[in-house]
């Protein structure tokens, strides 16, 4: 991609998603500059990758992905979390989901869920549909194979696969989240 034409990529991409993805940043920080720099600084990320000959092949999650990280950067740098920090494993990422209301864990357990519920969406129905029934409604793996009439070695495949997808889906919010 030659300069002119990685300029004119920039200034279509500014037009079509600067409203959208300010809005995004804006409902995530707490004030209107510390949006508008991060959305300064993810635009300026794209101009430099695509200045550099890069291709981004699904800009629209590349942006927010970008987007996602300059905030959570932001909330390190000011120190918006908490004196402890977010400890690493998996206990202090359950705790923080569904533990008491506090601002920054809001933010944060809105966050994870969101990422959760797109990460469900990429999966065949058979298997985020097995994996919610079993882990977000306790019901037993059993009375799933029992109701949809399949061996109970397949209603664990699925879930198998499920697991599988969302681990490899989540770990670099996961490794986001849990290092400072």
């Amino acid at each position: 991609m030659t300069e002119n034409e990685a300029s004119a990529a920039v200034t279509d991409i500014v037009a079509r998603y600067s409203s959208r993805l300010f809005y995004y940043i804006r409902n995530r920080v707490e004030s209107r500059e510390d949006a508008e720099d991060i959305l300064q600084e993810v635009f300026y990320q794209l101009s430099r990758s695509l200045g550099d000959g890069g291709e981004i092949a699904r800009i629209s999650s590349w942006l927010y992905r970008v987007a996602r990280n300059s905030i959570l950067n932001l909330w390190r740098k000011k120190g918006e979390f908490a004196a402890d920090g977010l400890p690493g494993g998996i206990d202090a990422l359950s705790e923080m989901l569904f533990s008491d209301s506090d601002t920054e864990k809001d933010y944060l357990r809105k966050l994870v869920w969101q990422e959760l519920e797109y990460a469900l969406a990429e999966l065949p129905m058979e298997q985020s549909d097995v994996f919610c029934m079993t882990v977000f409604e306790g019901v037993p793996v059993k009375v799933i194979a029992e109701n949809l009439g399949i061996p109970v070695a397949t209603v664990l495949s699925r879930k198998h696969y499920a697991v599988k997808h969302l681990r490899i889906r989540l770990r670099g919010l996961y490794d986001d989240l849990m290092t400072q």
